[in-house]
């Protein structure tokens, strides 16, 4: 199963097909050639990712401290409330809300995350993930293997799109996040190799254009509500996928469409906060009441 370099999805898709396994032991595979590191050193190293994520969520649950910048405080809190109040159900998609929101919020607060891909966009995977181990009782070394074909996605739109909100706009960042737990939930869920790409071009190609646009240039507004609806995305790629939905684009073009359509968006629109929400007035308002607490400090 020797593979050089990742170069696209449908690489990932073949080889795993030829060989009569999952995407998650391809990217394991060759993560192993590529770091000379054993199977067992790189699953433990996973594993320890995913403890971290597993206690952000708790971390950011137990939050009630403001964010770093005052903008968003225990968004995650008042969900749980309006759960337990019965004012909205509780269920998968609730759960994955709140601790999408929890994980965020932790971290506009300094707290420790995985970043996944990016800071900004930490909060999609272990939202998505830690719901599906509630909900199925998926032991911990499957979580693993999936978050290998997670990271498997993200290389791949690290090479050929981005991932960075600076680049390429939010959808290379929160877009990025939601594709890689479309695929990971979807392999997890017992998809096929194909499903698991579809997962993939479907969350994807529903966020193309999103822009970054930070108020006041901080990881804080929209970024952490941003969180929440790309995990929701995510769950419902997987589903689509798992039911036996085709996305008419196949993935690798969806990724070009990101990277090209990144191209084309206005420096503005990409984590510059001059453009999008940053922009509006009450945007500039917050903007400006950040920039002078920062002088006086």
């Amino acid at each position: 199963m020797a593979l050089d370099a990742i170069q696209n999805f449908q690489q990932l898709v073949e080889t795993a097909l030829e060989n009569h396994c999952t995407i998650s032991e391809v990217v394991l595979e060759y993560e192993m050639e590529s770091t000379e590191k054993s199977r067992v050193e790189l699953l433990e190293q996973m594993l320890g990712n995913w403890r971290v994520m597993k206690n952000s969520v708790l971390e950011g649950m137990a939050k009630q401290e403001a964010t770093m910048g005052g903008l968003v405080k225990g968004s995650a809190s008042i969900v749980e409330a309006a759960i337990a109040a019965k004012r909205i159900s509780e269920d998968r998609l609730s759960k994955t809300v709140l601790r999408a929101l929890a994980v965020a919020e932790l971290n506009a607060s300094m707290g420790l995350i995985v970043a996944a891909p990016t800071a900004g966009s930490c909060g999609i995977l272990p939202a998505v993930l830690v719901t599906a181990q509630e909900e199925k009782n998926y032991p911990d070394d499957k979580i693993v293997m999936s978050l290998f074909t997670a990271a498997g996605i993200g290389l791949v739109l690290a090479k050929n799109a981005s991932i960075a909100g600076a680049e390429g706009g939010c959808q290379a960042e929160c877009g990025s996040a939601a594709s890689m737990a479309a695929g990971a939930l979807t392999e997890l869920a017992g998809g096929t190799v194909n499903q698991v790409a579809e997962a993939v071009a479907l969350s994807l190609k529903n966020v193309l254009g999103l822009t970054c646009d930070p108020v006041g240039g901080l990881v804080e507004v929209p970024c952490i509500k941003r969180n929440s609806f790309l995990a929701v995305n995510a769950i419902v790629a997987s589903d689509l996928a798992l039911a036996g939905i085709r996305s008419v684009i196949p993935v690798d073009e969806v990724i070009g469409a990101m990277k090209e359509t990144g191209e084309l968006m206005p420096l503005a629109l990409k984590e510059t906060a001059q453009g999008g929400l940053a922009a509006t007035p009450t945007g500039k308002v917050i903007g400006k009441k950040l920039q002078e607490e920062t002088f006086e400090k």
